[in-house]
Order: C-alpha cells, then structure tokens, then sequence
C-alpha cells in the first residue's frame, strides 16, 4: 500500500465577489480531483483546534497526525531546524521577515506594504541577513538566511512571554503602529526591527532593486517566537515511513523533527512558478527507494490568497491538478498496487481578509480498492458539507487515512 498527501496550503476560502460568490475552489477546473472526490471519503475536517491560532505550523501538524496542543512549540523552530540551526532548551527562535514598509520617520506610523519584499531572492535576501547580522547580531542575538524573504533569529536565554507579535501577512496595508506588541519583554525585539530600518536603507542590494522598478526590504519583522521542537518519531506513531516535499522550510523542518525525510526540490519556489514536475519527481523517487507515504505540499494558494489574487489562487488550484494529480495517479496505477490519496487545504486563506481563518476544510480520502459514492460531483466548501461527514478533531485525520480509526470513533 501506498499513501499520498496532497496538501493545498491555504486553498479553502470564503465567497469572492469578482467571482459572483464563488470561491477558487468552485471556479477551478480540477477534473482529476473531481473525479476522486465522485469515488471517495468526502467531508469536513477542523484542523485548527478552538483556541489556537491557525498558521499553517499548527494545521499542518494537525493534518500529520500531531495534537498541536501537546507538541507545537512555536513556527519558527521548526524553520530553524530546517535551516540546520541547532537550538539549545533556552535558545528561543522567531521568524524573520524581510518586509517593505512606508518610510515615515517615526516606525510606529509606517505601514505595512508588503510582508515578503516584493518576493525578493534568496541570494539577495542572504546579503541583507548578512549585514543585518553584522549591525545587530551579538553573542544575544544571531541571525540566519533562510528562503526569500522568511529568515531566522535566536535569541539566547528568551522568552516566549513577548505579547502579540503580529505576522506581517496579517496587516497587508495596515499602519504598524497597533500591531507592535506593548510587553515589555518584547522591546528588545523592537528595538533589533527598528535599528535595522537604518542598516537596510541604502544597501547596494535595496539601491539596484529600487533601480530596478522592485520593493527594498526596508526593514526585519520579527515573529512566530518558539522554543526548540520535540516530536516523536512518525514512523514509530503510525508504522509507515514518510516524506515530506515542500519548498518552505516550516513544513520540511516538521518533516527533520518527526524522523520523516524532506528531500530538496530544485526551483520549488512556494508560489504558483512552483517546480511541479520537480516536486512529482521527487514524490515517485522517494516511493521507488522504499518510503510508504509522501506529504507534498503547496505553498502557492496560500500566498495568493495573502496577496489578493484571486485569478491565481484559481490558476494555482488547476495547476497542481493537471501537473501533479495527473502523473502521481498515473504512477501509482502502474503499479497495480493498493493505494490511498488524501488531498485537502490546511486551512482557509480568504481573498477578502488576506489572512488565515479557522474555518472546518473540505478533505477527501480515496482508496482505489474501495471506491464508494461520495454523493457529489465537484469538491468545494459548501458540497463537502453536504456529505454530513466531520472530523472534529483533525489530528486523528492520519489515522482515519491509515485506517486506524474509523470516521465516526
């Protein structure tokens, strides 16, 4: 038997007026993932647990088979990971951002233009951390370059007690100042994002992009604060070996911490420019060498969502069914074998917010040796409820697929 995951990163959504209502999902033309949602398990999930909030770090873990209450330590460890930063039990990780604000003098009065920095590069993302590191860092704080514009901070002997240190994607267009947090344990924190307004100003790297008609990252945005990740071992919880395929370091480092493999995708980019047929090649390779499940996810509905592109997040959604639904099937049919496919969002990313939501998602579970009738032709928010199944609990969503556990335990 074999598994396959296919995980739309925030492709749920809410009614968008230019579509008439409509969302993505019912705009797009996914004939593959129709034709399996027709054959297969169809309903619900809640992957965001009431009181949490619904990043894709605790979705995703939800959806792994993890109680995000009993092992989410924070977003940005699990990057830290990822990056090959090794943590010690008091070091505290936080994501950073490489953002472009509006240039009023005072920080509190600039607005949020855009929380990737007009999706600036990896290599001159790494010169900016670099000399960021160099103005800030210390034997406190030490900075590390990630991917784009989503980077690394550990902070030695922190705290997590930092108030709300908002996500930058959260405040698309808002001035910052009501989003800065007010705890005092957060003011050095505060203090490293307004200093490096001056160190970034007038780099080569922001000059040749303002040169060139791009965003400068103006300034570091610090955030998703956490302490060093413990997971158990996915195969020792679920007796199966997995992988995890992402372009984003948050889903490859769960992949490093659960003892799963997370194999590198060359020009996996996390946008809808994706290497689809990379990532395809990698999800059969790891079949072929023997893992019994592969995770592959996308980060691409997401970010359209943040950035409100609705035609995108559309195009994304018909992408991934064409050039990864398509040859996956037909890869795992040639083989002869059982085998299962679960696909669904990890949690809602509306147009009309540009932000997560907690809302229950559509997911469907399909197994060629046991197709049933789901009772309806297209897979949507509004059809997966009409099937009355829901899984309220969404970590328990891996052992329904594996057979575990039934949908009504």
């Amino acid at each position: 038997m074999k598994y396959l995951i296919v995980l739309y990163d925030g492709m749920a959504d809410y009614p968008v007026p230019c579509f008439n209502g409509k969302t993505p999902m019912m705009m797009a033309q996914k004939p593959v993932f129709d034709s399996l949602a027709q054959r297969a398990t169809v309903g619900l999930v809640r992957t965001v647990a009431p009181g949490l909030k619904p990043g894709s770090d605790v979705a995703n873990l939800s959806v792994l088979g993890y109680d995000p209450k009993l092992y989410y330590t924070g977003r940005s460890p699990l990057e830290a990971v990822s990056m090959g930063v090794q943590m010690e039990d008091t070091d505290i990780a936080l994501r950073c951002n490489l953002v472009t604000l509006s240039d009023e003098e005072n920080y509190a009065d600039k607005t949020m233009v855009d929380y990737c920095a007009g999706d600036i590069s990896t290599a001159e993302a790494a010169e900016l951390i670099k000399a960021v590191q160099e103005g800030l860092g210390n034997d406190v704080f030490t900075f590390y370059p990630g991917v784009s514009y989503r980077h690394c901070l550990i902070w030695k002997n922190g705290t997590t007690d930092l108030g709300n240190m908002t996500p930058p994607h959260d405040i698309s267009g808002r001035v910052v100042g009501e989003y800065l947090s007010k705890s005092e344990n957060a003011a050095p924190l505060l203090d490293l994002m307004k200093k490096s307004v001056e160190i970034l100003k007038n780099h080569p790297v922001n000059q040749a992009r303002v040169a060139a008609g791009k965003r400068p990252a103006t300034s570091i945005w610090l955030w998703g604060e956490g302490k060093k990740p413990i997971l158990k071992p996915f195969q020792e919880l679920y007796g199966v070996k997995g992988s995890i395929i992402s372009a984003v370091d948050l889903l490859k480092g769960i992949a490093i911490s659960a003892g799963m493999n997370a194999p590198d995708v060359p020009g996996a980019t996390g946008y809808i420019d994706t290497n689809y047929a990379g990532k395809v090649a990698a999800a059969i390779s790891e079949w072929d060498n023997g893992q019994d499940l592969v995770y592959l996810h996308f980060e691409g509905p997401d970010e359209c969502g943040h950035r409100n592109e609705p035609e995108n997040k559309v195009k994304c959604i018909e992408l991934i069914d064409e050039k990864v639904l398509t040859p996956l099937i037909e890869k795992l049919n040639s083989t002869g074998e059982d085998y299962k496919i679960m696909i669904l969002p990890d949690h809602p990313t509306p147009i009309v917010t540009g932000t997560h939501a907690s809302d229950p998602v559509p997911f469907l579970i399909y197994e060629k040796d046991r197709e049933i009738e789901s009772g309806v032709t297209s897979i949507d928010e509004e059809t997966a409820k009409t099937t009355g199944v829901f899984v309220e609990k969404g970590h328990e969503l891996m052992k329904i697929f594996l057979g575990r556990q039934t949908i009504h335990e």
